[in-house]
């Protein structure tokens, strides 16, 4: 690689009012080769460390997350504009996660005895692969590091993250976690680099793998430069989940928990409920409580408790919105309420219903990302879950119903990778979280995430004659 110049890319821009805080350049290619080098060379000793003794380092970094709970937040707040409560709540989830890894690592990799036919016996033993990258987005910027990293380090294996480039101080303050946790220089890294660079790590003999969250295009891009070099990725790419409500769901319920589901994070949340499906004979009834409990957010600055809706996380992303909710009406959907930005300072759009969206609208494959909700009115179940498979996507998805039979029932006819029953798709460490199509593939959290780049080695023993 030739040495390039330093770039300004990565900017904290608070979108409450739009004004930038600070600004941190890329790093330069001999740079990032110096950093690989180190993570490289930590692995070599890493791997080599007992689970106890990982698990030392990476419970200091889940304590040092809650007693630097404050300014965590508040970081994730400045920088993509989430509610100051709700940024809280990210860090003790990613906290918990981190803490679970720590907990549970050696029993999910535990040996696994097999017991072979033809004699002798045999196991499958998992070890680490080597050096990792993540590409990370801005929505949730710690709880997409933590479900990368936590389970990763603990396997035995190093990572290297390009995080998104709006949220440069969450980026390193989560860096500092490890450092200050005692963990060896070089078993989390961050990367301030370019895409060009991206392809350069990828290309790189020394990084295994690649996990990456972010859009379908930056997936594709990003398998495909893995494919080249045969290496295993993970791809979490967004959603259009379904968020279905039956004849016999208790509405007033129901209707809370649309509301967050929808707006938990202003709408930009990979598993947001995008596609409000509602049974015909309770769609005006449910459609007018969704409407008032959505009249009912407070825009506002996001540090204020009483601020109920928080700005979109850049200028860029509203814009964006925007234009899809155009586009949307110049295919014959209609606007219920909403579709404009809010006339105040910021990132600020107002909540958004549209309905009558036909199958050849643009909005009927897209995912909308922010305070926007598609609004379906269905005539039967069947009717609901036809709808919600039409969709390319395939995360997550949920069925309202007092029916628990009925909601497995629905639930199974769903094309996702993961369906809720009575509550919005959510997660949690002990929850696998991942999708189908184009979701996305592979698994994190649970006793799955950590299975994904462990070397799965089959040993036999086997004391048996050779043949004559």
């Amino acid at each position: 690689m030739t040495t390039t110049t330093k770039t300004t890319a990565f900017q904290s821009i608070n979108p409450f009012d739009n004004k930038l805080i600070d600004s941190f350049d890329e790093i330069n290619n001999r740079e990032l080769e110096t950093r690989t080098a180190v993570a490289h060379a930590c692995y070599a000793t890493w791997k080599q460390k007992s689970f106890d003794e990982r698990a030392v380092v990476v419970r200091q970094v889940a304590q040092l997350m809650r007693d630097r709970s404050v300014e965590l937040a508040r970081l994730v707040t400045l920088e993509m504009g989430k509610l100051y409560a709700e940024a809280q709540g990210e860090v003790e989830l990613s906290a918990d996660i981190i803490e679970y890894y720590a907990e549970n690592a050696e029993e999910f990799l535990a040996p696994q005895r097999l017991h072979p036919k033809s004699g002798g016996h045999a196991e499958i033993v998992s070890s680490p692969t080597g050096v990792l990258l993540g590409i990370q987005p801005w929505n949730f910027p710690y709880y997409q590091l933590a479900r990368f990293a936590a389970p990763n380090i603990m396997a035995g294996n190093v990572v290297m993250v390009k995080h998104a480039s709006n949220v440069p101080q969450c980026a390193m303050a989560f860096e500092k976690l490890w450092t200050d946790a005692g963990a060896p220089i070089g078993t989390y890294t961050n990367l301030f680099i370019s895409h060009d660079q991206v392809k350069h790590v990828i290309d790189d003999p020394r990084i295994m793998g690649v996990a990456l969250t972010g859009s379908v295009e930056a997936g594709k891009s990003v398998a495909s430069q893995a494919g080249k070099n045969l290496k295993k990725t993970t791809m979490e790419l967004g959603g259009s989940d379904a968020f279905i409500v039956l004849e016999d769901a208790d509405i007033d319920r129901t209707v809370q928990w649309a509301l967050w589901g929808k707006m938990n994070n202003t709408g930009q949340c990979c598993v947001a409920a995008k596609r409000i499906i509602v049974m015909d004979e309770i769609a005006d009834v449910f459609l007018q409580k969704f409407q008032v409990a959505l009249e009912g957010l407070k825009p506002g600055d996001p540090m204020d408790r009483h601020t109920t809706l928080g700005p979109l996380s850049t200028e860029a992303a509203l814009i964006h919105l925007l234009s899809q909710v155009d586009a949307a009406v110049a295919n014959g959907a209609n606007i219920i309420m909403g579709g404009k930005r809010i006339n105040r300072p910021g990132a600020f759009m107002s909540p958004t219903i549209i309905t009558d969206i036909k199958p050849t609208n643009p909005a009927f494959r897209e995912e909308f990302f922010g305070p926007v909700a598609l609004f379906f009115r269905v005539k039967s179940e069947a009717e609901a879950i036809d709808l919600a498979n039409d969709s390319d996507f395939g995360l997550g998805g949920c069925v309202f119903t007092n029916d628990d039979s009925r909601g497995k029932r629905v639930a199974n006819a769903v094309e996702t990778g993961m369906m809720f029953i009575n509550h919005p798709t959510w997660t949690a460490a002990d929850l696998p979280f991942g999708g189908i199509k184009n979701s996305g593939y592979g698994r994190e959290l649970s006793s799955l995430g950590i299975q994904e780049f462990v070397n799965k080695k089959l040993i036999r023993v086997a004391n048996i004659k050779a043949p004559a």
